[in-house]
């Protein structure tokens, strides 16, 4: 009988090699395990490294960025005024038109305050319209002995005064309003100036004073003169 060869030859099985640094029976690192070398690990940037140059760059970069928001930053700041600026002119132009409406009205309340007609249901209307018109920042001015400003006041009257030392409102003929800096109607006022004589007649009189008290000086030296010589004959 034949033998096969394949027969005679024990077969290999699959090689199982145990890794495992740690012993599973013992919980022993096993020998040689502890001193294998590690790999060492590579460099996270792999060598790689950078120059002055780029460095410079880059904080030239940084630099222009900074630049461009802050030069944002401020044109933000000066639109966000602008708008705000425009928002309270609108405002003040509606609330001046509304006003304005009103002005003939104020007046014929002020004529009837100065003639005392202000009085019952039409005075408590008249105040309460006066108080409602205040908060709204409508302002009433003009007053007589203040300085005339043509920029605030209208002049309808010219006189000349000596009792004043500069163009000055001797009547309010009208008086004038406004909101805040904005006038809505001047005031419209009597002026009165400086007397332009009035410098002039001072001088006059001071002189005519003197003439006087020189004619009464050379007056008493004759006087004296005469009973000298009166006193002289009768010796």
């Amino acid at each position: 009988m034949t033998t096969s060869p394949d027969e005679g030859e024990e077969k290999e099985g699959p090689v199982i090699r145990d890794k495992r640094r740690i012993d599973p029976e013992t919980g022993k690192v096993r020998e040689g395990a502890a001193d294998k070398p590690s790999t060492p690990e590579a460099p996270a940037d792999g060598g790689a490294t950078v120059s002055d140059e780029e460095v410079a760059s880059l904080k030239t970069q940084l630099a222009e960025r900074l630049t461009d928001l802050q030069r944002l930053k401020a044109e933000y700041d000066n639109y966000r005024k602008r708008v705000e600026r425009d928002r309270v002119a609108v405002r003040e132009q509606a609330l001046g038109q509304v006003l304005s409406e009103l002005l003939p009205v104020l007046d014929d309340i002020g004529r009837a305050r100065d003639h005392d007609e202000l009085t019952g249901g039409f005075k408590s209307v008249a105040e309460s319209l006066e108080a409602v018109t205040g908060k709204l920042g409508l302002e009433r001015y003009g007053e007589k002995g203040e300085p005339f400003d043509p920029v605030v006041h209208e002049a309808l009257m010219h006189a000349y005064s000596a009792e004043v030392t500069e163009t000055s409102v001797m009547d309010v003929l009208q008086p004038g309003y406004r909101i805040g800096e904005r006038i809505l109607r001047p005031a419209r006022v009597a002026v009165a100036e400086p007397d332009p004589n009035a410098d002039q007649e001072e001088p006059v009189e001071q002189a005519e004073d003197a003439a006087k008290a020189n004619k009464a000086d050379s007056t008493g030296k004759a006087d004296k003169g005469d009973e000298a010589d009166s006193g002289d004959d009768g010796e």
